[in-house]
């Protein structure tokens, strides 16, 4: 009972009850504030605008959870009797000492501003920095995070970023190649061909400029025949697959045959 009453008294005081508050309403209030900002910002008119939103919400987001941090602390120094006002104009020399200091964190956040308002890349962009390919999974107001495909993460300063490649921001033109044998008409092949490019064009993220090239080469075995598709470039990988299985299932319901290497095992008394 007297533990009790000790625990009570300790939280009665409002040294503790007021920073419990203070703390609490804070996260309330970032909480709310983060959804807020999410509903104004994510909607767009199309994929490459709603990126652009995301990445405007992760740098507003960073800058109202310091902006915040600063209030809420402002708030406990005053509950603790601490004249905040006063240290404020006391760090005013101070903060121009550590401005000094921090000269390469200002250059990385107007680097984070210019790389949006030129519009380099925004999260969920594949780019090419140096020699490495990746994804911009995070963007934040000091540094960038790039994923590739192997799952390495890639983060540099907003800084260096004075050349980069962005992939996202422009049309693949996927060129695929179709194995088919020699016993196979090609006034066939080249009428089903165009058949099916009708229906490659309804498969997502493929745009409407798709073709039916023609012959492109005459194997040992093989005619290879060509079509070109032009695609988003982010997701030409997924497109590839879907074309390449849509084509093995009409080549299959039209009877064309893929060729494919074969070896026959004879018992040498039989042959």
């Amino acid at each position: 009972m007297e533990f009790i009453e000790k625990v009570f008294k300790f939280l009665s005081q409002k040294e503790v009850y007021g920073l419990i508050v203070i703390v609490i309403v804070s996260l309330i209030i970032y909480n709310i504030g983060r959804l807020a900002i999410s509903k104004i910002f994510v909607s767009g008119k199309n994929t490459y605008d709603v990126k652009k939103r995301k990445t405007v919400v992760s740098i507003v987001e960073s800058i109202y959870k310091y902006i915040l941090l600063i209030i809420m602390i402002i708030f406990i120094l005053e509950l603790y009797g601490i004249d905040a006002k006063s240290l404020v104009a006391g760090l005013g020399i101070v903060g121009a000492v550590i401005g000094l200091a921090l000269q390469d964190t200002m250059k990385d956040i107007i680097g984070g501003i210019s790389i949006i308002m030129e519009n380099y890349y925004v999260v969920g962009d594949y780019i090419k920095i140096d020699n490495f390919t990746g994804q911009v999974i995070e963007f934040g107001l000091k540094s960038t995070k790039v994923k590739n495909f192997n799952g390495e993460v890639l983060v540099f300063a907003n800084r260096s970023v004075d050349k980069v490649i962005n992939i996202s921001q422009k049309k693949a033109n996927l060129i695929i190649d179709i194995p088919t044998a020699y016993e196979e008409k090609a006034s066939k092949v080249e009428r089903v061909l165009t058949k099916t490019i009708a229906e490659i064009k309804k498969i997502k993220y493929v745009y409407d400029n798709c073709s039916y090239l023609g012959i492109s080469k005459l194997g040992a075995s093989e005619i290879i025949y060509s079509i070109s598709i032009e695609c988003s470039q982010e997701h030409q990988w997924e497109v590839k697959r879907n074309i390449l299985r849509l084509i093995k299932d009409t080549y299959d319901k039209e009877n064309i045959k893929i060729p494919y290497t074969q070896i026959e095992v004879h018992n040498g008394q039989n042959i």
